[in-house]
């Protein structure tokens, strides 16, 4: 059976894949240390699963919902997020929306689905989320990669945006805090962010907040429509449960943005997965948001720390300028090639997948190879494990790669 050429040419998600290979190795009794989870493995609050427990009761949380999501919830998550985005919509001459979608995930591929069209483009900053240029791709349009490095904290230049800005460009996204670099834009970044949609009036903005919340040091992220809100009017915001309340499965996530693209987002979701969780959404619209953040101290105390047990041994083994300071989301990107282990290999090239998998096959150490996030040669860095665990696995890393 002959396979679509759109769906040929996407490439394997990486980070499922190698979490894939290290939990059959594990299966099969090997010791693993396994840094690839993108999920935290917290129970998630206790009020959220007391709402789905009573949800459960109803036949109606059993039914279809709304493609859109529920009237209520949807009304909820906009009104949460103008409170802590210090936005008020009633204030701008445009009307917005919410549409509820089975995860981040989903939304963003509705989003790209109902905006690009073939040879547009779309332009995204590296290191990006390895599954923006695979949705660019099926849509039968062109990524745009804006390089950074770590000396600049992974922080894209405004000018190298502009100057890839052409009469092809469609929209940007943003990832702020960013998976995987764990670190997300500053200020004065975002201000002159603002400043260049000023000056390119037609460029529209996805902006992907699935990590807002999980800033473990001050300053929270900003973002460019706050300080011009009229930006927002060209602006898609897409967020979700699944880092800020530890639900991964549970599959509910949502875009916001001006009325008439969410009109065309449910249009396209009612004609391919239809409306999202609806015992999940229907606990939601039950449970309090403003609940997150005292759940979430806890967690960033073990991200945070965990961050910190990286830096010193990377201090002791004598790598400290390998070190950056990641300050959000649960990631870090490691630079291989500022260590003796790319004598082996040809620098030149990305052997950051050949790199990885000698850590998983000689040291049981699973870690994501950094090239599928473009940035050749690193590798990303959990930092959701137990501390123990995460200790030995850093040791055990850090010394293959320093011999």
């Amino acid at each position: 059976m002959e396979i679509s050429q759109r769906v040929s040419s996407i490439n394997e998600s990486i980070t499922l894949k190698l979490n894939a290979r290290a939990n059959a190795m594990a299966s099969e009794g090997k010791e693993i240390f396994n840094l690839t989870a993108g999920q935290l493995p917290f129970r998630p609050m206790a009020e959220f699963i007391s709402y789905i427990r009573s949800e459960s009761d109803f036949v109606k949380s059993f039914q279809y919902s709304p493609v859109a999501g529920y009237p209520d919830l949807r009304k909820k998550i906009i009104e949460h997020f103008q409170e802590t985005r210090g936005i008020d919509f009633s204030t701008l001459s445009e009307e917005f929306d919410c549409a509820i979608s089975n995860g981040a995930k989903h939304s963003l591929s509705n989003i790209l689905g109902c905006l690009l069209n073939p040879d547009d483009e779309a332009i995204i900053l590296a290191p990006y989320w390895i599954s923006y240029p695979e949705m660019i791709k099926f849509c039968r349009a062109k990524a745009v990669m804006v390089e950074s490095n770590p000396y600049d904290v992974f922080t894209p230049s405004i000018d190298e945006i502009e100057s890839k800005i052409t009469d092809k460009t469609k929209l940007i996204i943003l990832n702020s805090p960013n998976n995987p670099s764990g670190t997300h834009y500053n200020e004065e970044w975002m201000k002159s962010f603002s400043e260049l949609l000023k000056r390119h009036p037609n460029l529209i903005v996805v902006s992907d907040e699935i990590y807002y919340h999980l800033n473990y040091y001050d300053p929270k992220p900003k973002y460019y429509y706050q300080f011009d809100h009229s930006l927002l009017s060209r602006t898609i915001i897409v967020d979700g449960i699944s880092k800020v309340l530890a639900s991964t499965g549970l599959r509910v996530g949502w875009a916001i943005a001006p009325k008439n693209l969410i009109s065309a987002l449910v249009r396209l979701q009612g004609q391919t997965t239809s409306g999202a969780n609806s015992l999940v959404q229907r606990a939601l619209n039950s449970f309090d948001f403003n609940l997150i953040p005292s759940y979430l101290e806890p967690i960033k105390k073990h991200l945070r720390e965990n961050a910190e047990e990286l830096g010193n041994q990377l201090r002791e083994f004598g790598y400290s300028h390998v070190w950056y300071q990641p300050v959000s989301a649960f990631y870090y990107l490691i630079d291989f090639s500022q260590f003796p282990i790319m004598k082996k290999f040809d620098a030149s090239k990305d052997c950051s997948v050949e790199i990885c998998e000698e850590l998983l096959m000689e040291e049981g150490v699973a870690v994501v190879p950094g090239g599928p996030f473009g940035v050749k040669n690193s590798a990303r860095i959990s930092f959701v494990s137990d501390k123990p665990v995460f200790k030995e696995a850093i040791a055990k890393m850090l010394t293959h790669l320093t011999k």
